[in-house]
């Protein structure tokens, strides 16, 4: 069993940066696929960003991309997210999620195929 800690999570102002942070429990972080999800009020889940085990491939949703940057520190059994130029529609709560084991990219942005999840870490942001 993993447990995800998300962390970092705040009300800012737009053009702002936060930094996300997820704690892992578990020494095998390492071989874990993460991601990021956030999900708005009354919207479903979506896909943020994803990260392989060694941290050498990373995918972003379109919206996302260029503003925000997923990394890992194995040796912390810690993923983050840097999020920056914050928009209002970025406001959600964000969740960590994590799954070992081989993969194919289109994988990478499905909840369903993420078996750990932290409880989420609200962002907001004002205009």
């Amino acid at each position: 069993q993993v447990q995800l800690l998300e962390s970092g999570g705040g009300l800012v102002q737009v053009g702002a940066s936060l930094r996300l942070s997820c704690a892992a429990s578990a020494r095998t972080f390492s071989s874990y696929r993460m991601g990021w999800f956030r999900q708005a009020p009354g919207k479903e889940r979506e896909f943020v960003a994803a990260i392989s085990w060694s941290g050498g491939s990373t995918y972003y949703a379109d919206s996302v991309k260029g503003r925000f940057i997923i990394s890992r520190d194995n040796a912390k059994n810690t993923l983050y997210l840097q999020m920056n130029s914050l928009k209002p529609e970025d406001t959600a709560i964000y969740y960590c999620a994590g799954r070992g084991g081989l993969y194919s990219v289109r994988d990478v942005y499905t909840p369903a195929k993420y078996d750990y999840w932290g409880q989420g870490t609200q962002v907001t942001v004002s205009s």
